[in-house]
């Protein structure tokens, strides 16, 4: 009996697909019925493509489809000796400070007291904008630290000027020198001066 019923199901699956096949010859089902839907004779006009429709508001990058490996980041950094060397040369442009006597290239200024003329420099505006307030400042404007006076012969000069007074002592590398205006005219030559002084 258990063998019995493998071959009914078979035989009954080839009947179904004789029969299948036998009206699907003599056109049973139709067609016509297959899908159903309601024809409308209407032209539809293919809408057009546009790049804003997908894009919008945005705009698009130029993103690397594949990364970088390690030798060729390392070809473009070092070079390579077949083509390009870039040998890592040692620095000879490095000279020491006088005034510090930290390191700095030859022909730029030393970043150690670019930073202590920085920060005095920001004391020195905290001190005008409390004093003066933050309008324009038509006038010069005179900087005294702790201990120092306005000479007297020449009042006519500081006449009109503001004066600041700093709470503290002038350090050693501000040079008093500041305080009065260059007497040297400003040099009218066109040629262009070296960069590479030390």
């Amino acid at each position: 009996m258990i063998k019995m019923i493998p071959r009914v199901s078979t035989l009954m699956n080839v009947l179904k697909n004789l029969e299948r096949c036998f009206l699907s010859s003599l056109g049973h089902p139709p067609r016509e019925f297959a899908v159903a839907y309601v024809y409308e004779e209407k032209q539809i006009t293919p809408k057009k493509f546009s790049l804003k429709d997908i894009v919008g508001d945005g705009f698009l990058l130029a993103v690397p489809k594949f990364r970088r490996t390690v030798e060729k980041r390392l070809t473009r950094k070092f070079g390579s000796p077949d083509y390009h060397w870039k040998m890592l040369v040692p620095q000879t442009n490095i000279k020491v400070c006088h005034e510090c006597g930290h390191h700095h290239e030859r022909g730029r200024l030393c970043e150690h007291c670019y930073k202590r003329v920085e920060e005095e420099t920001k004391l020195i505006q905290t001190q005008i904008k409390h004093k003066l307030g933050s309008g324009p400042i038509q006038n010069d404007v005179i900087v005294l630290y702790k201990g120092e006076n306005l000479p007297e012969k020449a009042q006519e000069f500081w006449k009109g000027k503001r004066v600041i007074e700093m709470k503290k002592e002038r350090p050693q590398w501000f040079s008093k020198n500041l305080l009065q205006k260059s007497t040297q005219q400003p040099s009218k030559a066109t040629d262009v001066k070296p960069t590479d002084l030390a």
